[in-house]
C-alpha cells in the first residue's frame, strides 16, 4: 500500500509537532508549510493526498489559500482547521467543497478520524458492507425457503433492493454477483408463489392491493383533505423510485410509502387501464366494449384512460373537479409546465408520464440506449438523470407551490431479460416478449405460468380456445424461426408483461408539500 502524503498548512506549525509525530508513527508522510503561499509553492512541485489547512493565517488567509488550491487541483481533499466558530467561515468553506471542518483545539484522534473519512472511507465502507451482507446472506437464504405471503415477498424484495444499492457502491464485485444469484432464486420461488396463489387474490380479503382496486382503496381516501396531483410514471420499478426519491423530497415530505401488485399481464394495456377503470380486464371487456381492445384488435390499447377514470369516478359517486394528461414527449411535458397554473383549483390532476416506458422500449431499438442502460445500476442512473432534467420535476415543484398533495405510482415494473424460451403460435398470437395469448400455443412448461382458462384470472378470451402464458424470472419468448438473431437482438433489454418481483411489486408513495 502506498504511503499517504499530507500537506499541513499552519502559521503555528511548530506547536503541532506532537500531532505530526502521531501521524508519522501511524505511517503517514507529513510535509509542513507555515503559510498559504508556501503551501501553493509545495503543491506546484509535488503532489499530496490531502491538505490540512489553518483558516487564520497572515498573508493569504485559509479561505484564500483554499480557493487557490482548488484552482490547482479541484479534486484534492482539504480539511479546514480553525479557532473561529464564525458561521460565514463555515459556509464559505463548505461551499468550496472541503472534505471536513475541524475547530481547534483538535486532538490527534480527531485528525486520524478525518483522514480515514476523507481518504479511507471507500475501503472501510466496502469492508463493513461486505461483512454485513455476508451475515444477511444467510438470513435471506432462510427467508427464501420459508416466505409464503404477499407481504413477506414484498419485504424480501425490498431487502434485496436495499442490498443491491449498498453493494453496487463497493469495490468487491463478488458480493454483488452473489446477490444477483439470490435475486434469481427469489424470482424462481416468487413465480411458484404467484402460480399457486394469484387466482385467489381476486376473491380473498387478505389479498394484496391489485391494479383494479388501487384507485378505490388507496387514492380515493387521499382525495378527501387536499387537492391532489396523481403521477403515474409508466414502467417505474421500485428501485428507480428510490433513485430519484431524494430529488422529490427536496419539495415534498413523505407521508406514506407502500407497494401494490400489478395484475397479469404486467403490461400497460392491462394494468394501467385497470387502475383508471377500477375494473379487471374481463370486466372492462364486458362493461366497456367500445373502450377495451384485446391484443389482436387494431389501434391503440390505452386511448380511453380518461373515459375509464370518468366512469369510475361516477361509479364511486365522487363529485370532483379533475383533469387528466398523458405525456409522451418532451414537447407535451413543456406545454403542461407552461399551463400547469390552470390546475390550481382542481381537486385531482392525473398525469401519466410515459418516459420510462419509452426508454425501456427504445433500448431494443437504439444502440446508444443499450450502452447507457446496460444493467440495473445504469438503468437507475439514467432514470435519475432524466428526472432531474425533466418537465415532470418542474410540474412537481409547481404543485408544491400550490400546496397540492402528491401521489407517485406506476402501472407495472420491468425486468432485464437474459434468457430465451421457445414458443410456437399462430398468426393471431400476441407480440409481447413476456406474455403470449392465442390459440394452440406450444411452449416449455417449466418456464411459464399458463392460464388455459383466462377467466379464472379475470382476463378476456380472445377466442374460445385462447390461453395466456407468462414468462418467469428473466426469460423472454422467441420463435424458432430466425431464433438466434431474435435472441441476440432482445437479450439484455428491459421488458414487461411476465412474472417477476421487479414487474409485479411496485411503489405507491404519498407526499405532502413542505
Amino acid at each position: 500500500m502506498n504511503t499517504i502524503t499530507i500537506l499541513w498548512v499552519d502559521d503555528e506549525i511548530d506547536l503541532l509537532k506532537p500531532h505530526i509525530l502521531f501521524l508519522q508513527n501511524k505511517g503517514y508522510q507529513v510535509t509542513t508549510s507555515p503559510s498559504g503561499q508556501d503551501a501553493l509553492d509545495e503543491l506546484a512541485v509535488g503532489s499530496f493526498d490531502i491538505v490540512f489547512l489553518d483558516e487564520n493565517m497572515p498573508g493569504l488567509s485559509g479561505l484564500e489559500t483554499l480557493s487557490e488550491l482548488k484552482k490547482i487541483d479541484p479534486t484534492l481533499p482539504v480539511v479546514m482547521i480553525t479557532k473561529s466558530e464564525e458561521e460565514y467561515i463555515m459556509d464559505e468553506a463548505i461551499g468550496s467543497k472541503i472534505a471536513d471542518y475541524l475547530i481547534k483545539p483538535v486532538n490527534p484522534n480527531q485528525i486520524l478520524l478525518s483522514l480515514k473519512k476523507s481518504l479511507d472511507n471507500s475501503r472501510l465502507v466496502s469492508e463493513r458492507t461486505t461483512a454485513n451482507y455476508q451475515q444477511e446472506f444467510r438470513k435471506i437464504a432462510m427467508e427464501l425457503s420459508m416466505v409464503n405471503s404477499h407481504e413477506g415477498w414484498a419485504d424480501l424484495y425490498k431487502n434485496l433492493i436495499y442490498w443491491e444499492l449498498q453493494l453496487e457502491e463497493i469495490e468487491d464485485s463478488s458480493m454483488f454477483e452473489i446477490l444477483e444469484s439470490q435475486k434469481t432464486e427469489a424470482n424462481n420461488q416468487f413465480s411458484k408463489f404467484v402460480d399457486k396463489n394469484y387466482p385467489d387474490w381476486f376473491e380473498d380479503d387478505d389479498a394484496p392491493v391489485l391494479s383494479h382496486n388501487l384507485f378505490k382503496k388507496w387514492v380515493v381516501p387521499e382525495l378527501k383533505d387536499n387537492s391532489t396531483l396523481l403521477v403515474v410514471v409508466d414502467n417505474l420499478r421500485y428501485d428507480q423510485w428510490l433513485a430519484f426519491e431524494d430529488v422529490v423530497t427536496n419539495s415534498y415530505k413523505k407521508k406514506k410509502e407502500s407497494h401494490y401488485f400489478s395484475i397479469l399481464p404486467t403490461a400497460t394495456q392491462y394494468a394501467r387501464n385497470s387502475i383508471f377503470s377500477g375494473l379487471t380486464p374481463l370486466q372492462m371487456e364486458k362493461q366497456h366494449p367500445n373502450w377495451w381492445k384485446n391484443d389482436t384488435d387494431e389501434g391503440g390499447k390505452n386511448l380511453f384512460e380518461a373515459n375509464f377514470l370518468e366512469a369510475q369516478l361516477k361509479r364511486l359517486n365522487l363529485d370532483l373537479k379533475w383533469d387528466y394528461h398523458k405525456i409522451s414527449s418532451l414537447k407535451q411535458g413543456k406545454q403542461l409546465v407552461q399551463n400547469f397554473g390552470s390546475q390550481k383549483d382542481n381537486d385531482l390532476t392525473v398525469i401519466v408520464y410515459n418516459f420510462v416506458d419509452m426508454l425501456s422500449h427504445s433500448k431494443t431499438e437504439m444502440e446508444v440506449i443499450k450502452e447507457l442502460a446496460s444493467n440495473d445500476k445504469a438503468y437507475r442512473s439514467l432514470t435519475l438523470s432524466w428526472f432531474k432534467n425533466s418537465p415532470l420535476l418542474d410540474i412537481i415543484q409547481q404543485a408544491q407551490q400550490m400546496g397540492k398533495k402528491l401521489i407517485i405510482t406506476t402501472d407495472h415494473g420491468t425486468i432485464n431479460v437474459k434468457q430465451a424460451s421457445k414458443v410456437i403460435g399462430d398468426r393471431e398470437t400476441s407480440l409481447n416478449l413476456r406474455y403470449k395469448t392465442g390459440r394452440s400455443l406450444t411452449y416449455q412448461e417449466k418456464e411459464v405460468l399458463a392460464a388455459k382458462d383466462p377467466k379464472q384470472i379475470h382476463l378476456p378470451n380472445i377466442n374460445v380456445s385462447s390461453s395466456y402464458i407468462f414468462a418467469k424470472n428473466d426469460l423472454f419468448f422467441a420463435y424458432p424461426n430466425n431464433y438466434n438473431h431474435y435472441v441476440s437482438y432482445y437479450r439484455n433489454t428491459y421488458q414487461h408483461g411476465g412474472i417477476s418481483l421487479e414487474e409485479m411489486i411496485i411503489p405507491f408513495v404519498v407526499l405532502e408539500a413542505k
